[in-house]
């Protein structure tokens, strides 16, 4: 299970909410395409991807960013393109994407600017995360897992200010 992210224009957000397989068929051929020119290797070039994730760190950045009351939902997106979320149609792995609108891609850049790894690990331990559950299971193996949690931060910080200079929108899923 991985947090994917697709950067989109407003005219392609509205295609998708038009025809969602149309959009599905854009992710995919976005992300071959990146992974064919290399954009996938470390470091990335995330400022000028339209593809990115959080791999499987997904649901420990959505728990964290929820315990600070982060102001909008990065990792499953704010808004729906479907009213049935068991549409199999709309089925992107685990369930159906959402997105996040021109303007929550902005607050949510804003909201990340001053945000650090520390900031997000104050007063977590992997207990909490493994009471919560938080996938993957594996928050008992020392405090090397709490720095993996967050260490995709500074990428997602880059690529939503990315996202939001060029007023993008950005459709969230768990693939």
């Amino acid at each position: 299970m991985y947090g994917e992210w697709l950067r989109v224009s407003v005219a392609e957000l509205d295609r998708a909410k038009a025809d969602l397989s149309w959009a599905r068929d854009h992710a995919e051929r976005v992300e071959e395409s990146e992974t064919r020119s290399g954009q996938h290797l470390e470091p990335p070039d995330v400022a000028g991807r339209r593809s990115f994730g959080t791999d499987k760190t997904w649901h420990a950045l959505a728990y964290l960013l929820a315990r600070r009351e982060f102001p909008v939902s990065i990792i499953y997106g704010e808004e729906s393109f479907t009213e049935d979320p068991d549409d199999p149609e709309a089925d992107w792995g685990y369930g159906a994407p959402c997105y996040l609108t021109p303007d929550q891609v902005r607050q949510a850049a804003e909201a990340l600017t001053d945000l650090s790894e520390d900031d997000l690990l104050d007063g977590v331990d992997g207990d909490e995360l493994q009471r919560e559950e938080i996938y993957p299971s594996v928050w008992d193996r020392g405090a090397e897992e709490l720095q993996w949690a967050v260490c995709h931060l500074p990428w997602v910080k880059v690529y939503f200010q990315a996202a939001a200079k060029d007023g993008d929108a950005i459709i969230c899923w768990i693939g």
